[in-house]
């Protein structure tokens, strides 16, 4: 199985949280052969991380782990590069969404789902309006359950 991971989701596997638990058995249970990640990513997971360190969940030196441990992992992920074209779909879909509310970096990440959509079975979000935008756009869902 083909699968995309949002950051939201992503997170998960590096730090327990809700839907940790659920993410490990999926990943237990499936054969996964690619795991697919927009190149944002590497920006939003060291954002997530930091601001984890400001509201005091965690400390300077578990962050830096965290950073490292996803650093030392990237050659798992087919990383899904923002070039210009994929910059122009996210454009796109902010004109498209934007009054539901859809911003940069996640029009970013709903690009990404859909370049890839023809080649990923299963498409994953921790994000509501993510969810719901990737529904809209017709690509196969799964909700951890909690």
């Amino acid at each position: 199985m083909k699968i995309f991971l949002d950051t939201s989701t992503l997170f998960k596997l590096y730090h327990l949280e809700s839907g940790t638990k659920q993410l490990i058995l999926f990943f237990k249970s499936t054969m996964i052969e690619s795991v697919f990640l927009s190149e944002i990513t590497k920006l939003e997971f060291d954002s997530v991380v930091w601001k984890k360190v400001r509201k005091r969940e965690i400390d300077d030196k578990k962050a830096q782990g965290l950073i490292k441990n996803f650093e030392n992992d990237w050659g798992k992920f087919s990383f899904i590069n923002d070039d210009a074209q994929l910059k122009h779909k996210a454009r796109q879909l902010i004109s498209k969404y934007g009054n539901d509310g859809l911003r940069t970096l996640d029009s970013i990440q709903l690009a990404s789902a859909i370049h890839i959509k023809k080649e990923a079975d299963l498409f994953f979000t921790d994000d509501y309006l993510l969810l719901k935008l990737f529904k809209k756009e017709k690509l196969h869902t799964e909700i951890l359950k909690q």
